[in-house]
């Protein structure tokens, strides 16, 4: 049996509602195994907390960059929300031990447990936003999200990964890095891509994803790593 007072105590918020607590930690999954509950799924709560977290991040990127344009601010903005730091934030609140998920998401722990996790997080402030309002929420993430503003500005991590690769590559080679696809697997309904980044004719790297773009995006991120600008 899951103790949600536990969560309270790492994130100091004591719900009045304790069930939408427990609603934000439930996976669809889980309730087709366990149909007694009368709690809901998160995906409604997800779905409010994912406004509330995007109005929350560009009303603090709007005062803290009064000299950047839209442009820049939309670019962090997706960088603070996307589903590589809301997952990394939900790990660090061991969000996983609270999670209730149907026997085979439980051992799913890849790319799926990431979205799974993010999704989860999105629904606790959503929850917070319901039960303690807009203040509460803005507080969570604050703590759980601003933070980490300075550390992706200084770095360029906001910038898309191709985009800034094709920069570099352009002013240090004066060429234009190439993508070309190295393999292809799977079904038409569940392809997987492996795409390399050349620079001439000199492969960079790899990168893998269900989609080219993903893989070109991975494989870009990865040739930045290996080139020492990112």
């Amino acid at each position: 049996m899951i103790d949600f007072s536990n969560f309270e105590k790492i994130i100091k918020v004591e719900f009045g509602n304790k069930d939408i607590l427990k609603q934000a930690f439930t996976h669809r999954s889980y309730l087709n195994e366990n149909r007694k509950g009368k709690v809901g799924h998160n995906e409604r709560l997800e779905f409010l907390g994912d406004a509330v977290l995007e109005l929350a991040v560009t009303k603090f990127l709007y005062n803290k960059y009064p000299e950047k344009p839209e442009g820049d601010l939309t670019a962090i903005r997706a960088a603070l929300v996307n589903t590589n730091t809301i997952s990394n934030a939900a790990k660090k609140l061991k969000m996983n031990d609270f999670l209730l998920l149907s026997k085979g998401e439980t051992k799913d722990i890849g790319r799926a447990r990431q979205y799974i996790l993010a999704n989860a997080f999105e629904a606790i402030i959503g929850a917070i936003y319901l039960d303690k309002g807009f203040d509460a929420a803005e507080k969570f993430i604050e703590k759980n999200i601003f933070y980490l503003t300075d550390k992706i500005v200084s770095k360029n991590l906001w910038q898309d990964s191709k985009s800034y690769f094709q920069e570099k590559v352009q002013e240090e080679n004066g060429l234009t890095p190439i993508y070309k696809t190295l393999k292809e697997d799977g079904p038409d309904h569940d392809k997987h891509f492996s795409v390399g980044v050349f620079i001439g004719e000199e492969l960079i790297s790899e990168g893998k994803g269900k989609s080219k773009q993903e893989a070109e995006q991975e494989a870009a991120e990865e040739a930045l790593k290996i080139k020492g600008w990112r």
